[in-house]
């Protein structure tokens, strides 16, 4: 059974918007750093954003800061992601993950993944 759900992916054109969401059980949510990665086929999977438990902290990479914003509800147990101005680089397949123990960017220290959502973003 799937711990982490992601939703909201589709086709969009440059300088759309999508929210992505991702559901999680309250165990794996609850006081977890939660982030989202994206991957493009043959490249390595990339961090995009990190929020820490009670959403005290947020980072974005630098290349959707001022575009993208991380945020949680830790009442529904979900995790979003508003992707605003949208550009064809930023197609790719979105990942959540949950790490219960680090505040990471690095993608080995996360502990749960959902199986992704496709992001396409057309020119």
């Amino acid at each position: 059974q799937l711990q982490l759900v992601e939703s909201g992916g589709g086709l969009v054109q440059t300088g759309g918007s999508l929210r992505l969401s991702c559901a999680a059980f309250e165990r794996i949510f609850k006081r977890s750093v939660m982030a989202w990665f994206r991957q493009v086929p043959g490249k390595v999977r990339e961090f995009v954003a990190v929020i820490s438990w009670r959403a005290g902290s947020t980072y974005h990479v630098d290349s959707v800061k001022g575009r993208f914003a991380i945020s949680r509800d830790d009442a529904k147990n979900t995790l979003y992601l508003q992707m605003n101005n949208l550009k064809p680089e930023d197609t790719a397949v979105y990942y959540c993950a949950a790490s219960s123990t680090y505040w990471t960017l690095r993608s080995d220290d996360y502990e749960y993944w959902g199986r992704g959502t496709q992001v396409t973003v057309s020119s």
